[in-house]
């Protein structure tokens, strides 16, 4: 796997696909720096090299060029988190993006416009992507965010690098962490899914149940397993056409030795707001006319005791509607137990944007091992597919 150390990019112009589709408030501020922040190091090494660095990143889902997508509006936030002044071409390829380019001397940043004014980008076009290459020596990718995608600037690109492309430090991360889940994990291994359907988890759940010892199943998908176990649900969400699923889910764990955990008790609500009525309930219990949002005392017990006597955790969903205050506890408790494990010595990874977004929301994102930048790119590969991106370097 050749990464950012395998090159010395003195006089070199990295090539370097972020992600930096950040959210921006409507008066164009970024309100949420983290991604610009996360490819830093892969941009402090290369300067420190002597290199130059261009920048190629999407901004949102624009149809055509629209300036509320244009990604001058984030050029300031990028001079100020790497500390150097970074210069902006109103293209990504052409005449203008060329002049840019060539005009860039050793230790100088440059951002290209929005790859996606260009419908090329996500068709993966051929030609398209030859003309993003051509303005640098060596392509470095450092978008996991976009690494599930086959477009040009992801995959398509590579091609005209054969051999001056590598990861950057956060793809790099990224896939190390992953394969410390899937590939060379420290047992036990247990595997916390979370979110509202079972059909979203179901290839995880496959391809993860040869590599865990336990697997917690939280938030709405519990009730799906429960009503398939003959338990009320009462108004609680479940996937009535995926019952049989959830007891070929329990059958096939049971087979491959996997222990499965579910909640035995729930918060369960009149309503679906935060100033509904609440109670505890058995899980399987759960009276017509109230619906299940967080995981109950005694499930967190023994939630608890798995996660404290586990050496490998991967954290995918949350436990209940943790947007909502009076159903945040479980989440946070989860999340907690996770951290004081990790302090002990466990490896956590944490993944999904609901996941991810607790530990943000909660200040525990610097108590985990690593915190992955990429929902989508992070749930294929747990369902064990290969990603173009990543493909596109290795190759």
């Amino acid at each position: 796997m050749k990464t950012l150390f395998d090159f010395n990019f003195n006089n070199k112009k990295a090539l370097i696909r972020v992600d930096f589709n950040v959210p921006l408030d409507e008066k164009f501020n970024v309100t949420d720096a983290n991604r610009i922040e996360a490819a830093k190091p892969t941009i402090d090494k290369i300067l420190a090299d002597g290199g130059s660095v261009i920048l190629m990143s999407h901004l949102g889902r624009p149809k055509g060029v629209q300036d509320e997508f244009s990604l001058r509006h984030i050029v300031a936030k990028i001079s100020e988190v790497l500390g150097v002044p970074v210069q902006f071409a109103s293209d990504c390829i052409g005449e203008i993006a060329e002049k840019a380019a060539n005009n860039l001397k050793a230790g100088e940043v440059l951002l290209l416009e929005n790859l996606r004014f260009y419908k090329e980008e996500e068709a993966g076009d051929l030609e398209f992507s030859k003309k993003l290459a051509s303005l640098g020596d060596i392509y470095v990718n450092d978008a996991f965010g976009t690494a599930h995608r086959a477009h040009a600037s992801t995959t398509i690109i590579a091609q005209f690098f054969p051999n001056q492309k590598c990861f950057g430090m956060l793809l790099a991360k990224e896939i190390e962490s992953l394969n410390k889940v899937l590939k060379n994990s420290v047992k036990p291994v247990t595997a916390v899914l979370g979110g509202s359907k079972v059909s979203s988890k179901i290839t995880v759940i496959e391809n993860i149940l040869d590599k865990v010892d336990h697997m917690i199943i939280g938030g709405g998908m519990t009730f799906t397993f429960i009503k398939a176990l003959g338990g009320k649900v009462g108004n609680s969400i479940c996937e009535d056409d995926k019952l049989q699923l959830a007891l070929d889910i329990l059958h096939l764990a049971k087979e491959k030795n996997v222990h499965i955990h579910i909640p035995v008790d729930v918060v369960a609500a009149d309503a679906f707001s935060n100033d509904a009525n609440t109670q505890i309930v058995d899980v399987r219990e759960i009276p017509d006319g109230w619906q299940g949002l967080d995981a109950g005392p005694k499930s967190l017990e023994n939630f608890k005791a798995v996660i404290m006597n586990s050496k490998t955790i991967l954290w995918n969903g949350p436990l209940g509607v943790f947007e909502m205050e009076a159903f945040a506890h479980g989440t946070i408790a989860l999340g907690n137990y996770i951290a004081e494990s990790t302090a002990q010595g466990a490896f956590s990874l944490v993944g999904g944007g609901d996941s991810v977004a607790a530990v943000k929301q909660f200040g525990l994102e610097d108590k985990m091992s690593y915190v992955s930048t990429g929902g989508g790119a992070m749930l294929e590969m747990l369902e064990g597919r290969t990603l173009p991106g990543i493909a596109a370097i290795l190759d």
